[in-house]
């Protein structure tokens, strides 16, 4: 309920800027740099090879993995470095930093669900559990998610996370999501 109220007082706040003005703002912001950003050859690539190492991983191997990211949060843990040191990640980094603001974090994931790259540490390693994936990758291509603007209490901000299918440009496929929180007051 405390959310609820932080994000009407937000909404209203804006005054002169419905909240449907604000969803299609960060939607068009979407269509045109998170889009060219996430279509980077090494982002594709680093989703590609983790489809093809993580194939045949079952859901008590997965339920394994994310509890085993949950138990090493603020350790020195060679999976968390892995999705959160890679140079996919650091591409990742340096687009949110680029963005002065507008983006607080990205994750990419892959066919499972399972983060490939993060520009930083997640409270999870498996989001295909989450809307930002089962509405995007699980629905198909061209596949987008807003989730609603809420207050996040890490970063003291109201955000949305805007999700979107990733494709192989080659054959047009599915190989996974991408999940974008977004600063509301940038928009």
């Amino acid at each position: 309920m405390k959310r609820l109220a932080y994000a009407a007082a937000f909404v209203m706040s804006a005054g002169f800027c419905a909240a449907g003005t604000i969803e299609d703002n960060m939607k068009a912001y979407a269509g045109t740099d998170l889009r060219a950003w996430l279509a980077d050859p090494k982002v594709l690539a680093a989703v590609q090879a983790a489809n093809v190492a993580r194939v045949g991983l079952t859901l008590a191997d997965i339920e394994a993995l994310e509890a085993t990211w949950q138990a090493e949060i603020g350790k020195d843990s060679a999976l968390i470095k892995g999705v959160t040191e890679s140079d996919t990640a650091a591409y990742l980094r340096a687009k949110v930093n680029a963005s002065e603001g507008t983006v607080t974090e990205i994750i990419v994931m892959d066919a499972l669900g399972l983060n490939v790259a993060a520009s930083g540490i997640t409270s999870d390693y498996w989001q295909g559990d989450e809307a930002k994936f089962q509405d995007t990758f699980g629905k198909g291509v061209d596949q987008v998610h807003l989730s609603e603007v809420d207050l996040d209490e890490s970063t003291e901000a109201y955000q949305a996370q805007l999700s979107f299918t990733l494709t192989d440009p080659a054959t047009g496929a599915a190989i996974g999501a991408v999940a974008v929180a977004l600063n509301a007051e940038a928009f």
